[in-house]
């Protein structure tokens, strides 16, 4: 079963032992100012476009597979079409990002080197101006595998993108065969697939996790809010808030604010000057 799945890519570090790794491939040896050193997100576990993941184990497998892949464009195997070649991988996992099923996130990254050419140089430019981006995967693997009855996808009755009993159901594909090639493209399968800018990444991956870590904070304020307006609302919610982006919770908690405001406004202690009151209590708890 051969499958092409998409990815992204991003710009160069070019270390002492990157580029040891790079001559591993190489005839001659070639030093920092010959070669363009970049990573691409291949593929990863999360559901696609197509309804389709990558299991856990077939990610792992393809790692292997994907060392000496060639990079090249839309697909077309020609000689004259290979412009880059993957020298190493490696499978990394964020704990903190789930995927559509709520499995941790797993993606196998590719790291590929190009010739400083000038036939490379406006594609260098492309890489790092952000322009070409996204990547596909051409793999072949033994099985499809429903994720409703665990049987081959092509051979049962459920179809892929609908729910069963509230599960949805996709296709997880399972048995690495083969790794033919990477590829620049258009539009990837994969969401998630394409250029990584290396760079930039170490601080871009702090400022994601802050920004996860704000997302996370809140949207537990909006719902400890929404149980001090109506708490018959917070079922409801509870849910509907994890697809919520910060805007949306933002003003969400904005509304629930000026609720409770409304509902729960402060009680006036003394009357003022001159003025004489009779004192109860009722609006006073300890």
């Amino acid at each position: 079963m051969k499958i092409i799945k998409s990815g992204a890519s991003g710009g160069a570090v070019n270390t002492e032992e990157e580029l040891q790794a790079v001559n591993a491939f190489a005839k001659a040896e070639l030093k920092e100012e010959d070669v363009y050193i970049f990573s691409v997100l291949l593929c990863d576990n999360d559901i696609d476009r197509d309804f389709e993941r990558f299991s856990n184990e077939t990610l792992k497998e393809l790692s292997e597979l994907f060392v000496g892949a060639t990079g090249i464009c839309d697909h077309e195997w020609k000689s004259e079409n290979q412009v880059a070649r993957i020298y190493r991988t490696e499978l990394v996992c964020d704990t903190e990002r789930k995927t559509a099923d709520g499995e941790p996130y797993v993606f196998l990254k590719g790291f590929c080197y190009m010739l400083k050419t000038e036939a490379n140089a406006e594609l260098i430019r492309e890489i790092d101006g952000g322009i070409k981006r996204e990547t596909s995967v051409g793999c072949a693997v033994a099985k499809s595998v429903c994720s409703i009855c665990g049987e081959e996808i092509s051979l049962c009755a459920h179809e892929k993108g609908r729910e069963y009993g509230g599960k949805l159901c996709f296709a997880s594909l399972e048995g690495a065969v083969d790794a033919y090639e990477w590829s620049f493209v258009a539009v990837p399968a994969q969401r998630n697939a394409g250029v990584m800018k290396s760079m930039k990444e170490e601080a871009l991956k702090k400022e994601a996790s802050l920004g996860r870590r704000y997302l996370g904070e809140l949207k537990k304020e909006v719902l400890r809010l929404c149980l001090t307006v109506d708490d018959k609302l917070y079922s409801a919610l509870e849910k509907s808030v994890e697809y919520m982006d910060a805007e949306a919770l933002i003003s969400m908690k904005d509304a629930f604010n000026k609720r409770s405001e409304e509902l729960f406004s402060p009680v006036t202690q003394l009357p003022g000057k001159n003025e004489v009151t009779d004192f109860i209590g009722d609006e006073y708890k300890i």
